[in-house]
């Protein structure tokens, strides 16, 4: 069997080996320390440590280590120097030294291995200056900010966080996000995206608590939510942002109330002005009775549009269907009555418009169905359809009868020319187009109308 010497071995070791008398003179190396520090086998066995090379070894911390330490204690680990080598440049080395007996003679040395780690120190190095530099950040950032470990620890918080939540006594990091605040931030469904954050790489966008916080008073948080890695050891933590909306929240609040009742008035002037109109009615002649209800009509259709605002408490979108259901209510009081055979149906999608289009949408739907309920049923019985839908990249808006047709009315409609002229003029108003379908089985109008008019709810 093959036999190895101690040599052999030594040189396979990774680490920088040298073994030296107890006067400090190199017995031996291994490869790794003449490869690591540029070194000759000849310029350095038998010569003393400290006077290798331009005596680059005489490093203050390691004579100490090597003359005190070693030999009174016997064994040093993990003792780290740096030091500039001339032609190399600065090494960050671990060192571990061990005093050992020769076998045989029991004569003692010196094991001395040295491990480069001056890659790791660097590493670290950028990873304290980017440390400091989000520290920096953080603190710099108005909003209140923490940055969470993966189980919701705090890792670091920004000065305005703990401002805010930090008068509970004790420093935040370690402490859990769901214990500050009196566990105002335990929210379920707040818990659950923020543990989806880190492993799902999701973000968390406008997610707003609101409460009675201690110290603050009722407050409303939006929080925002990312994932992010720490250089140098590629820890991945959660930044969390605090942004407190509380004022704006409150004036939106009170703008929707101020809105409510400002159509709410709007609507109770529009029904006294009605009301004026049906009393010209009943002392009108007969042939100033059309236009008047007519009129009648068209301030009903405006008065809808501020039933619906005041009941939604909100100057924004106008739900669709609640609107055209208004309408429909004002034709059937205004022109069909209790004692009627027509019938007026609605068939929305539940679509939202803009307000500032609301109100022509309105009265396009009023001028059309109106037509229909004064002129396609001569016999008093028939059925009005008011419909909303999205198709083919555009909004349609449709009133359709079955009725008789335009065909068989056009003589007894004297108001149908200036009635189309308004739809006319309302529908270029809003940017669409009108077509118009009509024959003994009924007609339908279609308006169609581009997708801008449409909003968020």
């Amino acid at each position: 069997m093959d036999t190895f010497s101690a040599q052999d071995i030594v040189d396979t070791v990774p680490s920088s080996l040298l073994v030296l008398d107890m006067d400090l003179t190199v017995h031996s190396a291994n490869r790794a320390f003449y490869r690591t520090f540029q070194a000759e086998p000849e310029a350095t066995v038998g010569r003393p440590l400290f006077e290798l090379g331009t005596g680059q070894w005489d490093i203050p911390d390691l004579r100490r280590l090597l003359v005190e330490v070693v030999p009174r204690d016997g064994t040093v680990e993990g003792y780290e120097v740096g030091h500039d080598f001339p032609g190399i440049g600065v090494k960050c080395m671990r060192l571990n030294a061990r005093k050992i007996f020769r076998p045989g003679n029991g004569i003692p040395f010196l094991l001395l291995a040295i491990d480069d780690v001056t890659a790791e120190h660097e590493a670290r190095g950028d990873a304290e200056r980017q440390d400091r530099l989000a520290t920096s950040i953080v603190d710099t950032v108005r909003d209140p900010m923490v940055v969470l470990e993966g189980d919701m620890t705090v890792a670091q918080a920004s000065r305005s966080f703990v401002r805010l939540f930090g008068d509970e006594g004790g420093d935040l990091v370690g402490r859990s996000l769901y214990d500050l605040a009196q566990g105002k931030w335990r929210v379920g469904r707040l818990q659950e995206l923020l543990a989806r954050v880190v492993p799902d790489d999701t973000a968390l966008d406008g997610f707003e608590v609101e409460d009675e916080f201690p110290g603050l008073g009722r407050r409303i948080f939006r929080l925002n939510a990312r994932k992010v890695f720490r250089p140098g050891n590629h820890v991945t933590r959660l930044l969390l942002v605090f942004e407190d909306v509380t004022e704006a929240r409150l004036l939106e609040r009170h703008r929707d109330l101020l809105a409510a009742e400002l159509a709410h008035r709007i609507k109770n002037s529009l029904q006294i002005i009605t009301s004026f109109v049906s009393y010209e009615i009943r002392r009108a002649a007969e042939p100033c009775i059309a236009g008047y209800k007519a009129m009648q009509a068209r301030i009903g259709a405006v008065a809808g549009l501020y039933d619906v605002i005041s009941r939604s408490a909100s100057l924004g979108p106008v739900p669709v269907g609640p609107y055209l259901e208004g309408i429909a209510g004002s034709l059937r009081s205004s022109l069909l009555g209790t004692d009627t055979g027509v019938a007026v149906a609605v068939e929305a999608e539940p679509l939202f418009i803009v307000s500032d289009h609301a109100v022509t949408i309105g009265l396009i739907v009023n001028e059309l169905a109106t037509n229909a309920v004064k002129y396609a049923f001569p016999n008093g019985r028939g059925r009005i359809l008011l419909g909303f839908a999205r198709r083919d990249g555009d909004v349609v808006l449709t009133v359709a009868d079955d009725g008789v047709g335009l065909a068989a009315t056009s003589g007894s409609n004297p108001a149908s020319g200036k009635g189309s002229r308004f739809v006319e003029a309302f529908v270029r108003q809003v940017g669409g187009t009108l077509a118009t379908a009509s024959g003994r089985t009924g007609t339908t109008y279609t308006v169609r109308l581009p997708i801008s008019i449409l909003a968020e709810p």
